[in-house]
């Protein structure tokens, strides 16, 4: 924790703040996210975490068209995304997505450790991490329900990466974002029942 840095500290409150205006459905999850995941690329960079910096530049760009998804409106200036669940097609092509996402960043990260490019990468727990996380952005950006169930995967593999990588600090920070991730899934699942009841 005495290896904490001041630009951590801020990526980490700003990431727990974003994820908080996530579960409640609120457009502020993405400038202030925004200020963690620009923080987190030169942090992942610095700390040779190759997987976590691409997925925070993911991150990055998908808040940007998030932003404008959720910001946007019908003629009767009423929101056009709502939360909704997938269906089966959709299940299979969140997972086919991810099986892309996996394979590609696995076979860099273990060509670019290989090379000496990158030092302390685990290929499969990198990919694993940063696919389910593209996934989630995704999804999120979607207002599809199941953004939850990745980001849970996500955070679940991030504890283990980040500590045994000395971000102790960010270790801690994924077990406060899986904590959030549960009751954001819990969130969005009665705001969907609530509108499907209305309507």
């Amino acid at each position: 924790m005495k290896e904490t840095t001041a630009l951590e500290y801020i990526a980490v409150f700003s990431g727990i703040l974003s994820v908080w205006f996530s579960m409640k459905e609120n457009i502020l999850v993405y400038p202030v996210g925004l200020l963690s995941t620009v923080i987190y690329i030169y942090i992942s960079w610095s700390g040779g975490l190759l997987g976590e910096a691409s997925v925070n530049f993911y991150y990055t760009v998908m808040s940007i068209a998030g932003w404008m998804m959720w910001a946007k409106k019908d003629v009767s200036h009423h929101h056009v995304l709502h939360i909704t669940s997938s269906s089966k097609k959709e299940w299979l092509n969140q997972l086919l997505f991810f099986a892309l996402f996996y394979c590609v960043l696995f076979f860099a990260i273990r060509w670019m450790s290989d090379h000496g490019y990158i030092k302390g990468a685990i290929p499969w727990a990198d990919a694993f991490a940063s696919g389910t996380a593209y996934t989630g952005m995704w999804l999120m950006n979607k207002k599809k329900l199941e953004s939850w169930h990745w980001w849970i995967a996500t955070n679940i593999a991030s504890i283990p990466l980040y500590f045994v990588k000395g971000y102790v600090f960010t270790s801690v920070y994924y077990v406060v974002l899986l904590v959030m991730a549960i009751f954001g899934l819990i969130s969005w699942l009665r705001k969907m029942r609530t509108e499907q009841t209305n309507t």
